[in-house]
């Protein structure tokens, strides 16, 4: 049950979860104050957003195995000081190559956060009430989606950018304090001596080349001849860190748990979610913005339908969870998406505003619905010994969607523009305002198609489960 003593664990778990949500979308805002105070051109601020992702994915995993040696809470723990810490060093303005370096230490931090939640949330709380707390997570992320471009448009207002990182000091000091008391108090099982470092030092490699051979792709195009090495460079770093995994004695993953269907299609059902929910959150500002003429301020509360969405039916899945078929439920949230894909292709030049809201609230609404006991599922198929590393995975799995839908998005958007235009665009084109719509319907088009898979591994796994029980 949810106890006065699980509460204060839960809550310290959600406002880290809050701050780095909050720090993302703060940071994307302030982008255009910290290249002109800084002197710099948006491509080269732009790499403080780049870096954070790039650490966070390298390294989720490595913290992910060593919470399950030495403990998860004393990982998390570590990180919550460590990602407080970088954002009071992000905060000072000492140039470009100070602010990478600062960006480096939160994502550490925030690495470390994450691939520990979800662990120590499956310890806190047994299986009959987890989606409701997992839900309870879901609603710290809409929370911080709906307040970062609030909160940091006013802080830009009557401050300079370093108050974005510096508002996460005294929420962090106050989740460490709180979560020194609430968390539970687990030892691991093993040392740090048993972490697999080759397989580590592989994994970053590959996230690494994997974000090269994306950035090259979007600046030349995919096949280009340095695009087509970096992907080749990647598959060989990969298949290297599979085989480092199967022979080492104590692997950095241990690829046993693959063997569960439930954790497979729960993890690839996720990412390819996050992959197509990505599409919207890049075309729609443009579409807003460009296309339709709105101000900033009134984009920003348009595409906030999405995140009230999530906030409100992420519990009430979370309950529906604990009560009910979680397979189910996670069926039904992805029918959601579905339909709300649907809609997206009749948007047109002339609809209404409210009907857009109504579209993005309802998809909003639909993924607090999936992500809940989708996220339960994955957590229930592992032994607690690899809770770590299977919350690690599933978060991995949700920045690699975010990269990978934000990279289809952008891509398939502008190779459809080029197409109509009979020369290479990679912006919008002002004077052919149809041929952004039409590049927008293509792209909504293979969104419809990535959720269509998602669909089909969920129904499929919904099915056969049924079958076999």
């Amino acid at each position: 049950m949810f106890t006065k003593e699980k509460f204060p664990g839960l809550l310290a778990l959600g406002i880290f979860t809050f701050m780095s949500t909050l720090d993302g979308s703060i940071v994307n805002i302030a982008l255009p104050s910290m290249a002109r105070e800084m002197h710099l051109d948006m491509g080269q601020v732009t790499w403080s957003v780049t870096i954070y992702l790039v650490v966070i994915s390298g390294l989720i995993l490595l913290f992910g195995r060593l919470g399950d040696l030495i403990g998860k809470t004393k990982i998390f723990s570590y990180g919550s000081l460590l990602f407080t810490f970088g954002s009071l060093l992000a905060g000072i303005n000492l140039g470009l190559y100070f602010l990478l370096f600062a960006r480096i230490i939160q994502a550490i931090g925030a690495s470390m956060t994450m691939s520990n939640s979800f662990g120590i949330t499956s310890q806190l709380f047994e299986p009959k009430i987890r989606a409701r707390a997992m839900s309870i997570m879901s609603m710290f992320v809409s929370l911080g989606s709906i307040a970062g471009p609030a909160i940091g448009g006013f802080i830009l207002q009557i401050a300079s950018w370093s108050y974005i990182f510096w508002i996460n000091v005294p929420l962090g000091v106050v989740a460490y304090l709180i979560g020194r008391k609430a968390l539970p108090k687990d030892e691991g099982a093993g040392t740090i001596k048993d972490a697999d470092l080759l397989g580590a030092t592989q994994m970053f490699l590959t996230v690494v080349t994997f974000f090269v051979a994306v950035s090259l792709g979007q600046a030349q195009g995919f096949t280009t001849v340095p695009v087509i090495l970096s992907f080749l460079a990647m598959i060989g770093l990969l298949v290297w860190f599979i085989h480092t995994e199967k022979t080492v004695e104590k692997p950095l993953l241990n690829l046993g748990i693959f063997k569960s269907k439930l954790f497979t299609i729960s993890v690839i059902t996720s990412m390819t979610m996050f992959t197509a929910g990505s599409f919207v959150n890049i075309l729609m500002p443009f579409y807003l913005q460009n296309f339709r003429a709105c101000a900033a301020g009134f984009a920003g509360i348009v595409m906030m339908a999405y995140p009230v969405g999530m906030f409100i039916f992420s519990p009430i899945s979370g309950v529906l969870s604990d009560k009910f078929d979680k397979e189910i439920i996670t069926f039904l949230g992805i029918s959601g998406v579905l339909v709300v894909q649907f809609g997206y292709l009749i948007i047109g030049g002339t609809t209404a505003l409210i009907l857009v809201m109504v579209f993005l609230f309802a998809h909003g609404a639909s993924v607090g619905f999936f992500q809940s006991p989708n996220n339960a599922l994955v957590m229930s198929t592992v032994e607690n010994r690899f809770l770590g590393i299977a919350g690690s995975v599933n978060a991995l799995g949700r920045n690699l969607g975010f990269v990978l839908g934000t990279t289809f998005a952008t891509t398939v958007l502008f190779v459809s523009m080029s197409s109509q235009m009979g020369h290479r665009v990679s912006g919008y084109v002002k004077s052919r305002p149809e041929v952004f719509l039409n590049g927008m319907h293509v792209a909504f088009y293979v969104a419809f198609a990535l959720v269509i898979v998602a669909w089909l591994m969920s129904g499929y796994r919904l099915l056969t489960r049924k079958k076999s029980a």
